[in-house]
């Protein structure tokens, strides 16, 4: 195995990144495969504003309410992990496109349901969808790119899945206002997401495989093919000959697929720290406010039709937030993006449970102050943690296992995003708002620590380079600061 030393200097002897044609058709590759990430945003936000009519005209009960919206999320957690090993068998274009099916068959089950059982299907089909391309997507888009925009391109993901977010609480706040007397109006919710599946369908059947993974699969002049429409001809021979080098160096010494995690206790660590992070992305309660925003903000004293409105200022700042992650993913080291949106976010637990318990119910002032401080609690998480940890999940894993770890780290992500989505409703009924928050606070303080003292930093190296580093140990000697 080559040295980190050796590893580190393969990023410094590639020709350096210039303007050019490549850089728009990096472009249009991201803004295709992100139609997955927005599919994933769309499908996970609308049954915030879309549970309430479907829960009348379907007769649900809170439990079965709870198994709608928590289906997706733990079919999601198998769609990641399948997600991940299909695509490191099959590839990450062909994965796509089936995810693609995936979605609009699921669309089609929900829209047309006559009942419970048949919604449960199509949110389960929804979910393997949703988890697949939580995994696949970013990998996808982490192998295409050049190291020095890596983090800025993968991380359009992370932000189309916020627009999408943002366009079903706009699409759930437009119907609800407009037709809400009208009978099976959730119904049309959910449509509005066929048409990014189709999209994302045909868009994928012209795009490249990753240029990574035919190298791994022994295609090396496919694989320049495609580097050589996505970068200069110059630097696509010389990236290609250091992941063929990373790939040959891995077979001599047998440190190839999956079960090579078990054999080297680096690979094992760095699996850990992944399913750690993953799982603290989710310990803040983000999804919670993104499943059920309007229940928060009812509670906090908005009426039904006012939550449905002011639950959208969440979406925007979202989005905005997104964007200016984008601004700074290859600027700022992912370690100290992660400390300072984790120590924010916890500060807005504290603060959303100090307020609802110093302003009481009935307080005209008490719903704006909660809103206010739920806004900055969304917007500190999608500026420094959400964008950061899509895109270093995706980032981090040596090729041969990539897949495979992404998908794990991402199945323990929507294992307890299920948990939470299942007993968020549970917690603000036994504790209200106040004691769900602080909790909220406890823990995000526990994975402040986690972040300081177990992750290690992996921005402004090339994807080889990491993969030496990692598989070595020598990430958490030179690179953790």
């Amino acid at each position: 195995m080559a040295t980190a030393h050796a590893g580190a200097s393969s990023a410094a002897s590639l020709p350096p990144l210039t303007d050019g044609p490549y850089r728009k058709r990096l472009g249009v590759v991201a803004l295709v495969a992100t139609f997955g990430g927005l599919l994933f945003g769309y499908d996970t936000g609308v049954i915030n504003g879309a549970l309430s009519p479907m829960s009348t005209e379907l007769g649900l009960t809170p439990f079965t309410e709870g198994v709608v919206t928590a289906s997706l999320v733990f079919a999601a957690a198998i769609g990641a992990i399948f997600g991940g090993r299909l695509s490191d068998a099959w590839g990450r274009r062909k994965t796509i496109i089936l995810l693609a099916v995936l979605f609009f068959a699921g669309t089609l089950a929900v829209v047309f349901t006559p009942n419970f059982d048949v919604l449960v299907v199509g949110r389960i089909l929804l979910g393997l969808a949703v988890g697949g391309a939580s995994t696949v997507v970013p990998v996808f888009l982490a192998e295409l790119a050049p190291f020095e925009i890596r983090g800025s391109l993968a991380g359009r993901n992370e932000l189309a899945i916020v627009i999408g977010q943002l366009a079903a609480f706009v699409v759930n706040a437009v119907i609800g206002n407009v037709f809400g007397n009208v009978g099976g109006v959730w119904r049309i919710m959910f449509a509005v997401c066929a048409l990014p599946a189709i999209a994302l369908f045909f868009g994928m059947l012209r795009m490249p495989e990753s240029p990574r993974w035919l190298v791994e699969k022994g295609r090396r002049q496919e694989a320049l093919a495609v580097l050589q429409t996505v970068r200069t001809s110059d630097r696509a021979v010389a990236e290609l000959a250091d992941v063929e080098t990373v790939a040959r160096e891995e077979r001599e010494s047998h440190q190839i697929g999956w079960r090579a995690i078990f054999s080297n206790k680096n690979l094992f660590r760095i699996l850990l720290v992944a399913i750690g992070l993953g799982v603290a992305q989710q310990l803040t309660g983000i999804n919670s406010i993104m499943y059920y925003g309007q229940t928060v903000l009812t509670e906090s004293g908005f009426s039904k039709d006012g939550a449905l409105i002011a639950n959208v200022a969440p979406g925007v700042i979202a989005v905005i937030g997104g964007i200016i992650a984008l601004k700074m993913m290859d600027r700022l080291d992912r370690r100290k993006t992660f400390i300072t949106g984790l120590s924010l976010t916890t500060a807005c637990h504290v603060l959303i449970g100090i307020a609802s318990m110093a302003l009481p119910a009935g307080n005209p002032a008490r719903p704006f102050v909660i809103l206010f401080l739920v806004v900055a609690f969304v917007g500190s998480m999608q500026t420094f943690l959400n964008v950061a940890v899509w895109v270093y999940l995706s980032e981090i894993f040596p090729l041969h296992m990539r897949g495979f770890g992404i998908g794990v780290a991402v199945f323990a992500l929507w294992v307890m995003n299920g948990f939470l989505s299942l007993y968020f409703p549970s917690m603000v009924a036994a504790m209200g708002i106040t004691g769900t928050f602080f909790l909220f606070a406890a823990v995000g303080a526990l994975a402040l620590i986690f972040v300081i003292t177990q992750v290690p930093e992996s921005r402004g190296r090339t994807l080889e380079a990491l993969e030496e580093d990692v598989t070595t140990g020598a990430i958490y000697a030179v690179h953790k600061k």
